[in-house]
């Protein structure tokens, strides 16, 4: 019988890199990157998806430039620097954490600068008639190089906290913009102080100072080189959590390629440059080996409010998701502005959206969603908009699954006419008929993703696109919507493309259901099942 080692240490939580070599948790080793770094560049810039690693790995930068040595014992970067007589002198760090501050006031950017900085002015000392943030700051870049006679060392965390925070309060990231504009301007002027820049964020703001001022900083986001610097590869998994693999599929009541398959499925996925290897979301995935469990832990430690905020106000059809129509070229990808009206970007930047094939002819990206953690977590927030009533009652997805399930058309008909009975109304304009449109399909498209969490859905069949495919253990049920057209149209549809074809030798009962819905009645107007 196997019996799992309970002193192998996860290191869930954990972003600082002393915390973690001090307390022997598992470490995936990723200081081959930083050697990489160090060695070949000297400011730049990395944007990943919260909860990703970008912190821990700004950690274990601070801790190389501050000399601490005993930290790398047994990691890669350790051999090679002894071959290189590397002798660890410990630079003047200045480390810039916007992690753990409310930005909702005016106020809250200054305050965190300021915090830092007074913490630096105790060490290097204090020019009194500095009184501005960034005169300050100058006088500490020029103070500890003087003293220590080391240029200057500036890793900034999470940079972009404070404006995707305020992404709808318009006179305070107008503010927070501001304050950055005057404060990191330093770091152009003052390059003669400084020895290594390395700033991390979810997205890339382009019109802000650090990439409009800063020429020089070198975008690492969607390079080949990098594109596993932070998340966790399938060979990082072997090499050092095959024992949590094994009792996690103990667990569950599942073989090790059973599990294997199931974690690829919910937590794999994500591409950050085109033809690269799929990474892992850490977070999700050391959560799951901890709890022993498959969840959505990565959505779980926040609902993105903000980006179903900007769906709705851009009208964006969100069955593209997992339709893969999704185009964008690099430039698209990496250029995101608060007053730009396309979400995809910031979708991408933020890890809702990922890179899925890329043509090399026409320089562009197809997206989709990564993993089914992030499907499935992210169409549960989307819901709420589409399938609640005015008193915010939702539809039980539960009991429209027994009903699927148990073959009850009349009552899952039933369902469908007050679900279509929620689509928002649209008042008489140039845009309704597209926006009346759009919601009729992004609520058919919910529905059955939802109801794909307990049943098969596919979308595609090998003969052309059904509206959706709902297989169970008895049924098939072959839907196809239209929109102020005919049940008979409908049904036509289903038999000239041969929906059924594929399934002529399956021994479960096939329903082929032609659904009309009306935009006048804005609901089913009428249903028949075909023969």
């Amino acid at each position: 019988m196997d019996i799992y080692d309970f002193s192998r240490k996860l290191p869930i939580g954990i972003q600082s890199f002393e915390k973690l070599r001090d307390e022997h948790c598992l470490y995936v080793d990723k200081t081959r990157y930083l050697y990489n770094l160090v060695h070949t560049s000297s400011q730049v810039f990395l944007s990943r998806p919260r909860r990703f690693g970008k912190s821990l790995f700004l950690s274990t930068l601070k801790a190389y430039w501050e000399g601490r040595k005993d930290l790398f014992e047994g990691l890669w970067i350790f051999e090679q620097e002894e071959k290189n007589g590397y002798d660890w002198k410990k630079y003047p760090v200045f480390y810039f954490d916007f992690n753990k501050k409310n930005f909702h006031k005016s106020s809250a950017l200054e305050e965190v600068l300021d915090e830092h900085l007074r913490d630096w002015e105790d060490i290097y000392g204090k020019e009194r008639q500095k009184e501005s943030l960034e005169e300050r700051f100058r006088f500490l870049l020029e103070k500890s190089h003087e003293q220590t006679g080391l240029r200057c060392v500036v890793l900034v965390d999470e940079y972009d906290k404070s404006l995707l925070e305020t992404l709808t309060e318009d006179e305070i990231q107008k503010h927070n913009k501001a304050v950055f504009k005057g404060f990191f301007s330093t770091l152009k002027s003052y390059d003669e102080h400084l020895q290594f820049v390395f700033i991390t964020g979810v997205t890339k703001f382009t019109k802000i100072s650090i990439f409009s001022d800063l020429n020089q900083l070198t975008d690492i986001s969607v390079t080949p080189n990098y594109s596993e610097i932070c998340g966790i590869t399938q060979d990082e998994i072997h090499r050092v959590f095959d024992p949590e693999v094994k009792a996690l599929a103990k667990e569950n009541n599942l073989t090790f390629e059973q599990c294997l398959l199931k974690l690829k499925q919910m937590y794999d996925g994500y591409h950050f440059c085109d033809n690269s290897e799929g990474v892992y979301n850490p977070f999700s995935l050391l959560n799951a080996f901890s709890m022993k469990k498959f969840r959505s832990f990565w959505f779980e430690t926040g609902t993105p409010t903000f980006l179903i905020e900007k769906l709705e106000q851009d009208n964006f059809d969100a069955k593209q998701f997992t339709a893969q129509t999704i185009y964008k070229n690099e430039r698209e990808l990496l250029d995101y502005r608060a007053e730009n009206t396309d979400p995809v970007p910031l979708f991408y930047q933020s890890g809702y959206l990922t890179i899925k094939d890329y043509d090399e002819r026409r320089g562009r990206y197809t997206l989709g969603y990564p993993n089914e953690e992030v499907k499935y977590a992210f169409i549960e927030s989307l819901a709420p908009s589409y399938l609640h009533d005015k008193n915010g009652n939702g539809i039980d997805i539960f009991t429209f699954d027994d009903y699927i399930e148990e073959g009850r058309l009349d009552e899952v008909m039933d369902i469908f006419i007050s679900i279509f009975a929620r689509i928002p109304y649209v008042s008489i304009s140039d845009n309704a008929e597209k926006i009346m449109e759009r919601d009729f399909q992004n609520v058919i498209y919910i529905v059955f993703m939802l109801l794909g969490k307990y049943v098969h859905v596919e979308m595609h069949t090998a003969l052309g696109r059904a509206d959706c495919v709902v297989e169970t253990e008895k049924y098939i049920y072959i839907f196809e919507f239209k929109r102020d057209g005919s049940v008979s149209e409908a049904l036509s549809q289903i038999e000239e493309k041969g929906y059924a074809k594929p399934y002529t030798a399956d021994k479960r009962k096939i329903f082929k259901i032609g659904v009309n819905f009306s935009t006048k009645n804005r609901n089913v107007l009428e249903w028949k099942v075909g023969e």
